[in-house]
């Protein structure tokens, strides 16, 4: 069990960017009707955006 809380606690700051950051990013690119560069889905665009910020966060140990 320890190992467990110490596993889901290391890599918060990627659950953080997938549970909240990118859905976040895709329903305000919907909701401005903003179109995702390079022919991707808002969705596509998201999860890139907001995951490479959330593995920075986890490589660097801050968000900013």
């Amino acid at each position: 069990m320890e190992k467990a809380v110490k596993l889901v606690a290391g890599i918060l700051p990627l659950i953080f960017a997938f549970a909240f950051l990118v859905p976040v990013i895709d329903q305000s690119m919907q909701a401005f009707e903003l179109g995702a560069p390079f022919g991707l889905s808002t969705l596509g665009f998201a999860l890139l955006v907001g995951g490479s910020w959330g593995l920075v966060a986890q490589v660097g140990g801050r968000w900013i």
